[in-house]
């Protein structure tokens, strides 16, 4: 088996740094691309890591390579891509002008067409299709912490069957994927509450204790899973239950999901969907990636999507206008009716 890449970690933000901090973590060569600002507040505190269960790491600025000059890329053998879907084609340009032809490049942005996208944009370099499940909030002071449970699931290939091994038993391991896609698809039913998480305001544990979000986040999933059906895809489980059962657990009282459904996912109070931090930066939001891919599908078998296409008009309102919270029940009736 050949040896451990260098891997360097392009668009190393909340996950990019989380990741490729993890990965250094045991032990591997990382160097980080990302913005000025980013390298600056890590050469001020160092890199800090920590999760939901406890765990921390710390790494001094000194041991960390950051950078925000993409030419770091031509010294790398693997490229970690962690841009947002929006900014997927500009990471492209600058893997094509400063990576050698031939590196391999590993996805772990939302939605399930990144891989492909890059594979039609990168015809010199080998995509590898990855997902990362958990949530990463930006704490400040060099500080990024995971807020949920999950590992990092990657397609299997030579280098990431390589990566594995030397990861395991670590809190970096991988899980190896052949077929990616149901993993995608099952991540994706996942993000269908980023926008709605936005839209409340709110962290995911507060927005989540609510019914009426969850009544929105519920519909959501139903309507994907219906065309999904139509489209005989078979979503990946990617949390404790299978796709079928989590509109289900949604619907479920308050008081039920805050004592079964949070500690199954192990959500702590920290936790927010990155498409709220976008809305409060006026960021473009990766909302056409995820509930728009759902609205796409269904037009592809003559099917409609009404909720998650609803869900999509409010996010491109608060994307113009700025963001104005919507209580719980509010937002159930303006998307349900």
């Amino acid at each position: 088996m050949p040896e451990v890449p260098k891997v360097a970690v392009l668009g190393a933000g909340a996950i990019g740094c989380f990741v490729g901090g993890l990965w250094q973590s045991a032990g591997l060569d990382v160097r980080f691309v990302g913005r000025a600002h980013v390298g600056d507040e890590i050469a001020g505190n160092g890199l800090t890591l920590s999760d939901h269960s406890g765990w921390s790491w710390h790494c001094d600025a000194t041991d960390v390579d950051f950078a925000a000059d993409p030419t770091r890329l031509a010294e790398a053998e693997l490229i970690v891509l962690t841009v947002k879907c929006t900014a997927l084609a500009e990471a492209a340009r600058t893997i094509a002008d400063h990576a050698r032809p031939g590196t391999a490049v590993l996805s772990l942005l939302n939605g399930v067409r990144a891989a492909s996208e890059l594979v039609a944009l990168l015809p010199d370099h080998p995509v590898i299709a990855g997902m990362v499940p958990f949530n990463v909030a930006a704490l400040g002071d060099g500080r990024w912490h995971q807020g949920s449970k999950g590992r990092v699931t990657v397609q299997r290939t030579e280098i990431t069957e390589t990566l594995a091994k030397d990861l395991e038993g670590s809190r970096a391991s991988l899980s190896l994927k052949s077929d990616m896609m149901p993993v995608m698809w099952g991540k994706l039913l996942l993000n269908l509450n980023n926008p709605v998480n936005a839209l409340s305001g709110l962290t995911l544990r507060e927005e989540l204790s609510q019914r009426g979000y969850r009544k929105v986040f519920s519909a959501s999933i139903r309507e994907a899973l219906a065309v999904l059906r139509a489209a005989g895809v078979t979503p990946a489980s990617i949390t404790a239950l299978p796709p079928g059962a989590l509109p289900h657990m949604l619907d479920t009282p308050d008081w039920f999901f805050r004592n079964v459904g949070l500690r199954l996912q192990k959500i702590d109070g920290t936790a927010r969907s990155s498409m709220a931090d976008d809305l409060a930066k006026r960021r473009p939001t990766e909302i056409d990636y995820l509930n728009g891919e759902v609205v796409a599908l269904a037009r592809r078998h003559a099917m409609e999507a009404p909720v998650n296409a609803r869900v999509m008009e409010l996010i491109k309102v608060a994307e113009t206008e700025g963001l104005e919270p919507i209580r719980a029940r509010d937002l159930a009736d303006a998307v349900l009716g």
